[in-house]
């Protein structure tokens, strides 16, 4: 149980961006207002906030140390409220602080801002380790008893997933120890990557680019343009190579010793537990994404090299849009309608639930310097509002990463009646509403299309984008899953962390590939393995259960619109069994993900119909 929601970053795709600031090249783009968090840095709330922080820490550890076994369950209620009102104060301080740093993480007092803030928030929440550790000492009958009343039950699915860490829990001595040097440790790791990310520089054609630019460049019309920024990343990544070497192998090293102490059986058990999910489903997941890799990724990747008259892509041509395609930039004006139709074709109570973050500052679309890669959604606190960041640089895929990041926004909104201890999702089902969202504007827009090529276009961008979120990401799990075990067994070089990512990647891109020198060193600069281990496999999770959630849809089951906003309003309440049997779903069903697939070879299959 957390204090605060980390800032988790969630680009999807590879690296995009966009142009920022009104009156752009695509038209006026919104800008962050935070002052719903905080007004600025030195606003007078900021040191309100702070001061009763510490005082209610200090006094929530001086009432209830040593005493929560005694409480009744008017007393608990009470405890629980209290603790809850200090989660939302120590969020809406990161939150604002985050926020800020990732808009300009090369800016000095932004940096300093954020880094003070979780220094001082850290030495705050110390006398609250005692909690979490002391309430699963509770005797299990006392504490079934417990919770079996009115005034608590609806609390009890995340009091019965922090015991689930009960088997790992360390000493008080011990938990307070790792809860102090968190600074130092993998937070700090963290900002070491940020800020080397974020002042890399590159040079292509003769302009200086940052990462997002250039990674951008990747999926340019000019084939000469795509293998420029392919050469100049592997470049300015291997002369990088040793700090992003020294990161992953701290890191990892750090989850080891941590993970040994807590009696871990895997490095991916403390990310299960956490998502409430069984190992054996996540398992089953995996396995079912590789088997399908021949008829998924090497399928479709053998029939786009058809197309771009390649005997053999190279790594520049994976996102390389079709030679039919027309570079066309969308406006902002334009992405806004398309997604805000296709969400109020679905549901109208969805569009006004997202309208919001479009007029009062909620999104920050545009690229400025120093601003973070990718894009993501954060829900800050359940008493304001979550804020969506985006890169936007006008090409059809931001248009889906609008809708991605929107349904997120539009799944905390729901949730966010939950209160603060269980509106948190679990990351396996986190993924429902933003992977759905993209669904209804892919629809959409397919159904829209005028002619085969435009219906063509749209197949295949919605195919490689299912690729990447599916076999890209499960791909990315095993590297992780390949990087921890190899670390445990001794001191990682960069050439042994090359060779790890090249053999998945071969393994999952496939025989239509050959892969260029350098491209060993692109695992450097993926966010995901350095700020949430193990965090990767929820976007295939989410992608196959929104196709069966989809499918259920057009089948035409009755009240899905009904069932399916329950579903995001329950937020971390329930189990996903619970949550996907009103839909007559099972993700434990190893059946249940060859359905999601099936729709994604059912596209591929339409595509390679349009060739004959």
């Amino acid at each position: 149980m957390t204090l605060f929601r980390p800032l988790d970053q969630m680009p999807r795709f590879d690296a995009q961006t966009g142009a920022g600031g009104a009156g752009g090249e695509f038209g006026a783009l919104p800008d962050w207002d935070l002052s719903d968090l905080y007004t600025a840095p030195d606003a007078p709330e900021v040191a309100r906030d702070m001061g009763w922080l510490e005082t209610e820490c200090a006094a929530f550890a001086a009432d209830y140390q040593g005493k929560l076994a005694t409480l009744d369950a008017a007393a608990m209620a009470e405890c629980i409220a209290r603790y809850e009102a200090i989660e939302t104060i120590a969020g809406r301080l990161m939150s604002y602080a985050g926020l800020r740093y990732y808009q300009n993480t090369t800016d000095a007092a932004r940096v300093k801002f954020m880094s003070d803030a979780q220094d001082k928030i850290t030495t705050f929440t110390t006398p609250l380790v005692f909690f979490s550790l002391e309430f699963n000492r509770i005797e299990d009958a006392t504490y079934a008893a417990l919770f079996a009343d009115v005034a608590l039950a609806r609390f009890k699915p995340v009091f019965d997933r922090m015991r689930a860490m009960k088997p790992h829990q360390l000493s008080d001595e011990l938990e307070k120890f790792l809860h102090d040097q968190s600074v130092v440790g993998a937070a700090a790791w963290n900002r070491l990557f940020d800020e080397t990310t974020a002042g890399l520089e590159f040079t292509v054609e003769g302009e200086v680019l940052n990462l997002e630019a250039t990674t951008t460049l990747l999926s340019d019309h000019d084939r000469a343009k795509r293998e420029a920024a392919a050469h100049e990343l592997a470049r300015v990544f291997g002369a990088n190579l040793k700090i992003f070497a020294r990161v992953h192998n701290t890191l990892a090293k750090e989850k080891e010793i941590e993970d040994r102490w807590r009696k871990m059986p895997s490095p991916q058990a403390g990310r299960h537990l956490s998502n409430d999910v069984e190992p054996e489903v996540v398992q089953a997941l995996r396995d079912a994404v590789v088997a399908a890799y021949p008829r998924l990724s090497h399928r479709y990747y053998a029939l786009k090299a058809k197309w771009l008259g390649l005997d053999k892509l190279q790594i520049w041509d994976r996102n390389a849009p079709l030679p039919a395609e027309s570079p066309r930039k969308i406006q902002w004006d334009e992405a806004r309608a398309t997604v805000m139709g296709a969400y109020a074709g679905f549901a109208p109570e969805m569009a006004a639930i997202a309208e919001p973050f479009f007029d009062k500052g909620w999104i920050d679309a545009g690229v400025k310097p120093g601003k973070a890669p990718g894009a993501f959604a954060h829900p800050t606190v359940t008493t304001v509002h979550p804020y969506v960041m985006l890169n936007y640089l006008g090409k059809p895929r931001d248009v889906m990463t609008l809708a991605h990041e929107l349904g997120h926004g539009v799944h905390q909104v729901l949730a966010a009646d939950q209160g603060p201890l269980l509106s948190d999702t679990p990351l396996t089902l986190a993924e429902t509403a933003s992977v759905f969202g993209e669904m209804l504007t892919f629809r959409a827009l397919l159904d829209a299309a005028k002619t085969s090529e435009e219906r063509k276009t749209l197949l295949a961008g919605k195919v490689e984008d299912m690729i990447n979120t599916v076999v890209r990401q499960i791909a990315f799990y095993d590297f992780e899953c390949k990087l921890h075990a190899a670390r445990a067994q001794g001191e990682l070089t960069p050439e042994d962390i090359n060779a790890l990512w090249m053999s998945v990647q071969a393994e999952s891109l496939g025989p239509a590939f050959e892969f260029m020198p350098g491209y060993e060193t692109f695992w450097a600069y993926i966010p995901h393995f350095v700020h949430s281990p193990f965090y990767v496999y929820a976007y295939a999770f989410g992608d196959g259960l929104v196709n069966a959630l989809y499918a259920t849809y057009e089948g035409g089951l009755p009240e899905f619109q009904a069932k399916y906003f329950d579903l995001l309003k329950a937020g971390g309440s329930k189990h996903h069994k619970a949550l996907l049997a009103p839909f007559g779903l099972d993700a434990s069903d190893p059946a249940f993900w060859d359905k999601g697939l099936s729709m994604i070879a059912g596209f591929i299959e339409e595509l390679e119909a349009m060739e004959g």
